[in-house]
């Protein structure tokens, strides 16, 4: 092992000396790319909490952020952009606009239809938690290089649309 050794490495080693006739190296990329994964998800947490919204309260207000002015979808969209249930999704959109994060409104090309719409106080939570969000994960990345950061987003984009491709 080198000085420059993480944990992995230490049970990578202590697998190959046990079991030498197998291959561990997805062991060593899907083992970071785990650990990675939880640090993320604190970082993340945190920059949320700091903006006093939970996790699934940031997948609806930034879906309704990045959809640009007047920042609104319909609940269908909402869906598709957060992957949850008919039910969950309405149960959310009831409680963001009991928040008055989001509101209700009648669709104008469609009576029958509803869009929900991101309030300013909705934005204004949104936009601090964006500014958070990529100020914390640019701390986590910063051992990399622009260039490092770049060819590892395209090797993780690689083994993500592997993954997609199989539907796994």
């Amino acid at each position: 092992m080198t000085a420059q050794s993480d944990e992995v490495d230490r049970i990578v080693e202590a697998w190959i000396t046990q079991r030498p006739d197998l291959d561990f190296s997805p062991l060593g990329v899907l083992s970071r790319v785990d650990r990675l994964s939880r640090h993320l998800d604190r970082a993340r947490r945190d920059a949320f909490r700091r903006s006093d919204l939970e996790p699934w309260e940031w997948d609806v207000l930034s879906a309704l952020r990045r959809a640009g002015d007047p920042f609104q979808l319909s609940p269908k969209q909402l869906l598709q952009q957060t992957l949850v249930s008919s039910g969950t999704m309405t149960n959310r959109i009831d409680r963001l606009v009991g928040r008055r994060l989001v509101r209700r409104e009648a669709d104008p090309a469609d009576g029958r239809s509803v869009l929900v719409t991101l309030t300013d106080e909705g934005r204004i939570r949104v936009d601090a938690a964006i500014t958070r969000l990529v100020d914390a994960e640019a701390l986590l990345l910063e051992s990399l290089s622009r260039a490092d950061r770049d060819r590892l987003a395209a090797l993780l984009r690689k083994l993500s649309l592997g993954f997609d491709a199989v539907g796994a």
